[in-house]
């Protein structure tokens, strides 16, 4: 398979993730009260519905970058971009659970906000994996220099970490992991990390700032 397929079909399913997401966006409809208290009511859902749009959306952003940098494609990478992208279509469920569980007393919002911080952990992992197999001699245009590959890899590894750190901590406080999971989307929008001498993207894959 050629590049071009692999990145083709990598953007349909993307598509159609960061699309079902908005199906969780509903109102219970005329005759449930009025129309500002069920939008209130529904908050979780928005809220999660954000923070899943720019976490997909940044992955889909790092993902033509990486892919786009690549002059192989063979049969490990293949595989682990359907593991990545095995996890960034059930972004979609695990964020209408949260919304649903997250206002809700009890054990259950503890639960859905662990598995929704499972996801997002599994679809940093399988992104992670197809940036160290870019890693290796010969796999990319513009190569990472040997001696900023552990700088490039904390890159990556810290938003994962940060994801398990959700799941534990979703079992103390939902509400506050659920915040978590959207201060590494926020740092990820803003996040540059330097450039690569010679080339037009960063170590991360992630074009550089260009006033930085």
């Amino acid at each position: 398979m050629d590049r071009g397929r692999l990145e083709a079909f990598s953007d349909g399913v993307f598509a159609v993730a960061i699309t079902l997401l908005a199906l969780g966006l509903s109102v219970a409809g005329p005759g449930h009260g009025s129309l500002a208290h069920q939008l209130a009511s529904r908050w979780p859902a928005f809220v999660a519905y954000v923070v899943s749009f720019f976490t997909v959306g940044i992955i889909w952003v790092n993902h033509h970058a990486l892919v786009s940098n690549l002059v192989v494609v063979d049969r490990v990478l293949l595989f682990l971009n359907l593991v990545m992208l095995l996890f960034v279509v059930m972004v979609p469920f695990g964020t209408v659970t949260a919304a649903d569980y997250l206002a809700r007393g009890g054990f259950d919002p503890r639960v859905a906000v662990a598995v929704y911080g499972a996801v997002l952990a599994g679809m940093s992992a399988g992104f992670g994996a197809m940036f160290e197999w870019s890693l290796r001699e010969g796999r990319t245009k513009v190569p990472v220099p040997r001696d900023q590959w552990w700088a490039a890899r904390r890159r990556f590894v810290s938003g994962g970490l940060i994801y398990l750190a959700v799941i534990g901590l979703a079992f103390a406080s939902a509400p506050a992991a659920f915040a978590l999971t959207g201060t590494v989307a926020v740092y990820y929008v803003f996040e540059r990390t330097p450039a690569v001498p010679g080339s037009r993207t960063s170590p991360s894959g992630q074009e550089p700032d260009p006033d930085a």
